[in-house]
């Protein structure tokens, strides 16, 4: 079932999320859920969902970074992102550990902030010691794009969101930044725009 993706502005994606129980996770419920919130992101479509875009105030998400999007991006794109295919998988109560590489910048948007872009800066290596859709415990380790991803999706159960990490400046419409910016690394950008 496609869920409602709530927007910035509801209450529920600015307040911290609350762990799920081995028990709970496990329970037919919140194995719904997880199905529902695959199909949402999906149709989005998107590369994650944390529960709180769909209402759920739970240290819950669901990310894939399907290899169809990244062959539709423009030559080079991939490469400098460092974006790889990622196969679906779930993290719930995750924790978050930014490992050495220093930090990278690239527009990022979000579901919950349709039709927005920005440059975010992120880590460009995480570890994200979670428990999977089974209650069992899981180490990640992501690198580039997917570090992104998980980083973005982690804000979610905390209450944040892109903004309130963006450069502020860099801050548009995503119907400009295809028209004008999407092809232009964003050193250059930086340049340009004196962001």
């Amino acid at each position: 079932m496609i869920l409602k993706l709530f927007e910035a502005g509801e209450l529920v994606l600015r307040r911290p999320s609350r762990e799920l129980t081995s028990e709970e996770i496990v329970s037919p419920r919140i194995q719904d859920l997880i199905g529902s919130m695959y199909e949402t992101m999906r149709a989005a479509p998107g590369v994650g969902l944390a529960a709180p875009q769909i209402g759920m105030p739970l240290q819950l998400a669901v990310i894939e970074d399907r290899q169809d999007f990244i062959d539709k991006l423009p030559p080079g794109h991939a490469a400098a992102r460092l974006r790889s295919a990622v196969a679906a998988h779930v993290i719930v109560n995750p924790r978050l550990t930014l490992e050495d590489g220093g930090n990278v910048e690239f527009f990022e948007g979000c579901l919950s902030l349709p039709g927005f872009t920005a440059i975010v800066p992120r880590a460009l290596a995480v570890r994200v010691d979670c428990l999977n859709e089974h209650g069992e415990p899981v180490t990640i380790h992501g690198r580039g794009w997917y570090a992104r991803i998980l980083q973005h999706e982690i804000d979610h159960l905390h209450g944040t969101l892109y903004v309130d990490r963006m450069l502020t400046r860099s801050f548009m419409g995503r119907e400009n930044f295809e028209r004008y910016w999407k092809d232009v690394p964003v050193g250059e950008f930086r340049k340009v725009t004196d962001v």
